[in-house]
């Protein structure tokens, strides 16, 4: 069996994520990638130089964009002789595209590559609806003006309404909001804890840029320096006085101050060997060493929409030979704060640990003082596929500048599943 090699994490970059409907509106998939690949091209000196490989994906992604990460390709600044194709794991995506790019590096396969994702909730596909799809192929095979003419006679007012993109699972028709408000009943988090949770991640983002660093993580993208979404001025006031958008009744605890808003934007990670960085004197921030998939039974009600981290993190930590507690940071995707907050309320409970997890005993508490230090999800936002480069390029800068450590990486994502890692510093 060959050796594996160490994978480094170089470097990072993504554009500011905007709000739907805002600043990038009219904005592509490829537009933001481009913007957001280039930004790192720039930055680490890559012009015209031919990687392993890039790997990136986008949730929501026209039919035209069937190839859409080799065509951003060949329009940046790589050479374009780089080979490139999208991945899909809905908001696993980014982090998935790191993993599956630092395995190739481990194997030997590549020396280098770029991980990536993008999505944009402003420039959504609109589909026609099954019954005229069906009409207009059926236009497409007839062969005479006349038969034409009777598929056309087909077309009712009702085949002209379009179908848009719903934050829905296809197998339950609720929102991941309302899923989301369900595992919140169920382990009693409170809208207090939610709105804490809220108001330190958009202190933490806001203290990020106000010390620089984030300077070297992003590039301005259509006169947006910032992430729209950040609040710098939020107090739990404000947020206590916000009303509830998913629950029911005096139960309902979330608001759309503790829920990410839709988000437009892109991100982008650069990996590769010690070697070959050091031969283009860059240097590694971090390594990623370990990686995790697991999903859930969601459908059924056997567990929460958004809980396979949960699951995922433990079986992690056995095979790395760590605990919860091994860790400098923790970055836990904020799709919800009541999310977060139902992980971590799990793996300190003994039931849940025992009974779903098959462990002696709790994974027990964390520091609260090391989750999410530079921000998370509702602050800066969550473009579905760009979350994933955000938080790697993130962890792995503040690993560098903490001299080493270790870090958690937890994106629960649609379809009940969830993607976790680990990044560890120079030295470990």
């Amino acid at each position: 069996m060959t050796e594996t090699r160490k994978v480094a994490v170089v470097a990072g970059n993504r554009i500011p994520f905007a709000r739907q409907d805002k600043t990038y509106r009219h904005a592509s998939n490829s537009d933001m990638l481009t913007a957001a690949l280039n930004g790192l091209v720039d930055r680490t000196g890559l012009g015209g130089q031919e990687l392993g490989e890039v790997v990136a994906g986008a949730v929501l992604k026209h039919a035209r964009d069937w190839n859409m990460v080799r065509e951003v390709v060949l329009g940046s600044k790589l050479a374009p002789t780089t080979p490139a194709y999208d991945l899909q794991q809905a908001c696993g995506t980014g982090l998935e595209a790191a993993i599956l790019v630092g395995n190739k590096i481990a194997l030997g396969q590549i020396d280098a590559g770029i991980a990536g994702g993008v999505d944009t909730a402003s420039d959504a596909p609109i589909a026609v609806n099954d019954q005229l799809r069906n009409i207009l192929l059926d236009l497409n095979r007839a062969k005479s003006f006349q038969d034409r003419l009777k598929v056309l006679a087909r077309v009712r007012p009702k085949d002209v309404v379009p179908e848009i993109p719903r934050n829905a699972e296809p197998r339950t028709g609720k929102s991941m909001g309302d899923h989301a408000a369900l595992t919140a009943l169920e382990w009693g988090i409170t809208r207090e804890a939610q709105d804490e949770l809220a108001y330190r991640s958009h202190i933490n983002l806001a203290a990020s840029y106000d010390r620089g660093f984030q300077q070297d993580l992003i590039t301005p993208y259509l006169g947006l320096e910032k992430d729209q979404n950040l609040r710098p001025d939020t107090t739990l006031e404000k947020l206590a006085k916000l009303k509830t958008v998913y629950g029911k009744g005096e139960t309902a605890t979330m608001t759309a101050g503790n829920s990410t808003p839709l988000t437009d934007g892109a991100s982008a990670v650069l990996l590769s060997t010690d070697e070959w960085a050091a031969e283009r004197g860059l240097t590694p921030l971090a390594y990623l060493t370990h990686s995790q998939t697991a999903a859930v039974d969601y459908v059924k009600g056997a567990e929460g929409l958004l809980m396979a981290p949960a699951y995922a993190v433990p079986r992690m930590l056995a095979r790395a030979g760590l605990t919860l507690q091994d860790f400098d940071y923790y970055e836990i995707h904020e799709a919800f704060a009541s999310q977060v907050l139902a992980t971590l309320k799990a793996w300190e409970d003994p039931i849940f640990c025992k009974e779903r997890l098959g462990l002696d005993a709790p994974l027990g508490e964390i520091d609260r003082d090391k989750l999410n230090v530079n921000g998370s999800s509702l602050a800066a936002g969550h473009p579905f596929a760009a979350t994933g480069g955000r938080i790697v390029a993130a962890l792995a800068k503040q690993l560098h500048e903490n001299g080493g450590g270790r870090g958690l990486i937890s994106i629960c994502a649609a379809g009940g599943q969830g993607v976790v890692a680990i990044l560890e510093g120079n030295n470990r």
